[in-house]
């Protein structure tokens, strides 16, 4: 059965770091992976996405320098730095295959979703 698992995640203070990762498994083929998080009454917004075949990634500006976006094997992992009350969300994986990879930013329709893992950052 295809697959996203998110790890990671927890409760920091304001100014501190977290990694979340995501493995995909059952897929018989992706080439993009994604972060999108969704707060509390908020719409989902996107985060970062990464070209996984050729590395290219896209951030929201407000994950530009301080978040970080990696591929490996089938673990996508991203680093949470200078974290802010406003970061906290339930922080969501995506994957799917786009016939345009190095366009995909973070208006792409992906297809397949993770179950989410909380990130709490207190003031």
């Amino acid at each position: 059965q295809a697959q996203l698992v998110e790890s990671g995640g927890g409760s920091v203070q304001a100014g501190g770091s977290l990694t979340i990762s995501c493995i995909a498994s059952g897929y018989s083929y992706i080439n993009s992976m994604g972060w999108f998080r969704q707060a509390p009454g908020k719409e989902r917004e996107g985060v970062a996405v990464i070209c996984t075949s050729s590395g290219r990634t896209f951030y929201a500006d407000s994950a530009k320098d301080r978040f970080f976006i990696s591929q490996g094997n089938a673990k996508n992992t991203l680093y949470l730095n200078s974290l802010k009350p406003e970061d906290t969300a339930t922080y969501y994986c995506a994957a799917d295959w786009f016939r345009n990879c190095d366009s995909v930013d973070l208006s792409a329709q992906f297809h397949y979703w993770g179950q989410g893992t909380q990130v709490t950052v207190s003031s």
